[in-house]
């Protein structure tokens, strides 16, 4: 039996070993003098405090491989599950060979765990080395990103660590489950497809910000957390403040809310934005002072604060086990399903 799966499946695993190879050839040859400029870059910026831009820079410079890599590995489970999950036993049962095996001496049972073992594990291996080089070639990206792509927002979380094995898992499984359902493979590859992407949309958004519970603090304004801050040039109007989803003293945080607060501690009405009441006709924040550094110490004397609830850079290995362990439990959950299904519905 594991014979007869391997043959069935050896040449797209083989072809995707062969990509698998290439990438690691690329990443190998590039990796070590992406690390090395970065680190030539941070030791050049420190004394003349001038990191910001070389991080801006630096990511610039690649952030289309950055952008690539980053989109392959999220595309991956997707792809186990479409063209190796939903294919599996649904292939099987259009044909009919299914029948063949069970009048032999395999049982049921023991056809679907050589089918399931054999290739999901090829699946989650292949995902889960991928995953695992993208994050060490990323690295040194990943520090200088923008708050927009930083390693804990949620387009570059899941394409990082080991959380794209739980997910290869999960969907391959998944569309091994669909396509018994339905029975038809066009039609089990789409349902997979659309079923996945609801649920990788729905963990970010609903689930993983409570994996822990988020911490709510407020920072004093600076350079940190603020984007901009408008001055009327002409002395009359009123000053405003945009704020950045990034917070003072957590760099790499996953920002889920940021909030300008007045001297009151009310919210300002934009929420991340709103209106300073502070003298703009004399003092730091007049025309002629310049505006800059003395008039965002006037802002904060006057107690004007940044709200935020953030999950912290430091939670990112903690928010990998625990979500991979969620995938797993969805995976092992469909996996009885599945031979309760071949043992009990189908045949």
């Amino acid at each position: 039996m594991i014979w007869l799966t391997w043959r069935q499946f050896r040449g797209s695993a083989a072809m995707m070993a062969a990509l698998l190879v290439l990438l690691a050839v690329v990443l190998a040859l590039t990796g070590p003098g992406l690390a090395s400029g970065y680190s030539t870059g941070i030791a050049d910026c420190i004394p003349d405090n001038s990191c910001d831009g070389f991080y801006d820079r630096f990511f610039d410079a690649h952030q289309t491989p950055f952008m690539a890599l980053t989109l392959v590995v999220l595309l991956l489970p997707a792809l186990a599950g479409l063209f190796w999950g939903a294919p599996l036993i649904t292939r099987e049962l259009e044909t009919g060979t299914h029948l063949l095996v069970w009048n032999q001496s395999v049982t049921r049972g023991r056809w679907l765990a050589v089918k399931l073992g054999l290739t999901g594990l090829t699946a989650v291996a292949f995902a889960g080395l991928c995953g695992l080089m993208v994050t060490w070639w990323s690295d040194p990206l990943d520090k200088s990103a923008a708050e927009g792509l930083a390693l804990m927002a949620p387009l570059v979380f899941g394409a990082r660590g080991i959380a794209p094995m739980g997910y290869a898992a999960f969907a391959f499984v998944l569309g091994v489950t669909v396509g018994m359902l339905v029975r038809r493979t066009l039609p089990a590859m789409a349902l997979t497809l659309a079923v996945f992407a609801a649920i990788q949309l729905a963990m970010p958004l609903l689930v993983r910000p409570h994996l822990m519970p988020p911490i709510t603090s407020t920072f004093e304004l600076g350079k940190a957390n603020v984007d901009s801050l408008g001055l009327p040039q002409d002395g009359g109007g009123t000053p405003r403040i945009v704020l950045k989803s990034a917070v003072p003293g957590h760099p790499g945080a996953w920002v889920l809310s940021s909030n300008l607060l007045d001297p009151s501690g009310a919210m300002a009405p934009g929420g991340d934005e709103g209106d300073i009441k502070v003298s703009t006709t004399a003092g730091p924040c007049a025309p002629s002072a310049g505006g800059g550094d003395g008039c965002m110490v006037e802002i904060n004397r006057l107690g004007y604060r940044q709200q935020a609830t953030f999950q912290p850079l430091e939670r990112f290995w903690p928010f990998q086990w625990i979500e991979t362990g969620i995938y797993a439990l969805l995976t092992l959950g469909l996996i009885w399903l599945c031979f309760w299904w071949i043992r009990r519905r189908l045949s």
